[in-house]
């Protein structure tokens, strides 16, 4: 006979009337992707099995007001011991979107009833993440005077939050300062720490924006160069930079996608794949961490802590 706990199923159950694996049979590890975006995303579909799901079940179109019956699929089914073969993973293009459907993901939660939850929209968490802990291991980032380039996206915010933290000085540029300020407001919301917005509409605000820094990060659509080679050659005060744009032109003139720590020109440079593929192992290690209990929330400040131990 199956048993089906849902609206109706009482509470006052022993544990043991669950029903239970048949003795011997290993239990499935059920990762549920949930999409804010029409389309789950295949990225992380194909990540979530490298990291060990034995399922992915995709699901788009999400938002807090249509995922409570998912969600509850997802913890009224399984034993408390055995919760933690089901995960949830929250993705999409949309950051904000995501953080939504990630807190409301987590009001259904209650003692005995959740199961693990990670947020990684549009890549942002773990990009962000990999990129920030790639520049602490090849240089001090207290008290530096840090640019993020194109920074109001959801890569180039968990960036500067996490430069921030790291006791970076952090400036946020934007073609216009409207959208630099909402996205500084909106870090200091999520993250309760300050950054100084700058208007840069082309490449040479850009290059003026960056005159006195020593870190530089550009997180800016992909194929749009925000810097030429020239603009940031011959300035003396810079240390280190890193482009998450992998698709020609990359985002910074003179660097290369496969840069992985290079030092060239007298500063250390991070290309997007250079630093990529700790963003693939950190997503990967993610995964696997969700399934070893029930009880795990991974959004920005745990992914960078782990991406700091595997830099």
């Amino acid at each position: 006979m199956l048993l089906f706990i849902g609206y109706n199923t009482p509470f006052n159950l022993p544990l043991d009337a669950y029903i239970k694996q048949p003795a011997g049979k290993l239990m499935k590890k059920l990762l549920f992707q949930f999409d804010t975006d029409p389309q789950p995303s295949a990225f992380d579909t194909i990540v979530a099995y490298d990291g060990g799901a034995d399922h992915v079940i995709g699901y788009g179109g999400l938002s807090p007001e249509n995922v409570t019956a998912l969600v509850e699929g997802t913890i009224f089914t399984r034993t408390p011991k055995e919760k933690k073969n089901t995960a949830i993973f929250v993705g999409g293009s949309d950051m904000a979107a995501g953080q939504k459907l990630f807190k409301a993901v987590q009001k259904h939660f209650f003692p005995g009833f959740q199961v693990s939850v990670m947020l990684d929209s549009n890549g942002s968490n773990t990009t962000a993440a990999a990129a920030v802990a790639k520049l602490a291991s090849s240089g001090r980032l207290a008290g530096k005077k840090a640019v993020i380039l194109a920074g109001t996206g959801p890569v180039g915010q968990r960036a500067a939050a996490m430069l921030v933290k790291e006791g970076a000085e952090v400036s946020l540029t934007s073609r216009y300062m409207e959208r630099a300020v909402t996205a500084c407001g909106e870090i200091k919301s999520r993250f309760g720490v300050d950054l100084t917005p700058v208007e840069a509409f082309d490449n040479n605000a850009r290059a003026k924006a960056i005159e006195n820094a020593q870190i530089v990060f550009a997180t800016g659509a992909a194929g749009v160069e925000l810097l030429t080679a020239d603009q940031w050659q011959h300035n003396k005060t810079i240390e280190m930079l890193a482009d998450a744009n992998a698709t020609p032109p990359l985002g910074i003139g003179g660097i290369e996608v496969m840069d992985k720590g290079n030092e060239r020109d007298g500063k250390i440079i991070w290309g997007a794949i250079g630093f990529g593929v700790l963003k693939l192992a950190l997503h990967r290690a993610c995964i696997a961490k969700l399934f070893e209990d029930n009880k795990q929330v991974f959004d920005a400040e745990n992914i960078f802590a782990l991406a700091k131990e595997m830099a």
